[in-house]
């Protein structure tokens, strides 16, 4: 297993043209955030506009259009009961990050059945949270396009089969392979599992053991899809990124909000950036 060192960051980010558009930097559309668990899609959709994506769509439920609106002006609002618009917006997407807040209910369910069915193999999934409990619940079949799961420990374990305790390397990248996906197994060291390696990240924090976490690194990695053409450096080097600024953050604080990190991340990137 490597290690991820900084080397990643200038590796995958990279200095912007000066001609480019808001085209250039990809369609993110997120799908998540029930009426409980708003705040879970709001982070994601966030980091995804601060990580740089061009254009951020958030697919919700109707009670969290006013604390989107406030909390984040760049992202566009969709309602997640209108099926049709639902199924355009995520059609039109480069990469679609479902499951921050989506919970677990039949209505989840329909909502995440109906992104399988719409994305297609020119589109990168992330599949987050409860997304991921919905597909080990109902032993649901991925789609046959690029994906990238971003589960916790006992999200992996419902997912994959394999208890905690026996998360091995040589276990998770045979789960990986089954799934054919990237697989980030989010710990206080994760592990990344590609298509043609596993990484382990070094940095990290008990400062960052708070919610929103998981969800921001989701959004991370979805803003980083959509805009550097190296998916599996795009994925290393949003994992490398999110702890990065933890764990400097962490110099001088208790703890470490995903606000927080998301607020950090346009300076981070700059500081980082090939040159």
């Amino acid at each position: 297993m490597e290690t991820l060192t900084a080397a990643i960051l200038p590796q995958t980010i990279r200095q912007r043209p000066a001609n480019s558009h808001k085209g250039t930097y990809g369609r993110v559309t997120l799908v998540g955030g029930n009426r409980n668990f708003g705040g879970a899609i709001l982070m994601a959709s966030a980091a995804a506009v601060y990580a740089g994506a061009g254009l951020v769509t958030t697919i919700t439920d109707a009670s969290n259009q006013s604390s989107l609106h406030v909390r984040l002006p760049e992202a566009m609002f969709a309602d997640m009961r209108q099926t049709n618009q639902l199924t355009d917006l995520v059609a039109g997407a480069d990469v679609v990050v479902i499951g921050p807040g989506l919970g677990t209910d039949d209505a989840a369910l329909a909502t995440l059945q109906q992104v399988f069915q719409t994305v297609t193999a020119q589109q990168t999934l992330v599949i987050d949270g409860s997304a991921i409990t919905l597909v080990a619940q109902h032993h649901l079949a991925l789609p046959a396009v690029p994906l990238v799961l971003t589960p916790h420990q006992m999200e992996w374990q419902r997912l994959s089969g394999i208890a905690i305790a026996d998360q091995t390397p040589e276990r998770n990248r045979a789960a990986a392979n089954q799934l054919n996906a990237t697989v980030v197994v989010k710990s206080h060291r994760t592990q990344i599992y590609t298509p043609t390696g596993s990484f382990q990240n070094p940095l990290g924090t008990p400062a960052q053991a708070t919610g929103g976490m998981g969800d921001t690194l989701a959004g991370m990695v979805g803003g980083f899809l959509a805009q550097f053409a190296d998916h599996q450096d795009a994925v290393l080097a949003a994992v490398y990124t999110h702890s990065a600024i933890a764990e400097a953050l962490a110099a001088s604080q208790y703890v470490v909000l995903p606000h927080q990190i998301i607020d950090a991340l346009p300076q981070y990137m700059h500081d980082h950036q090939a040159h």
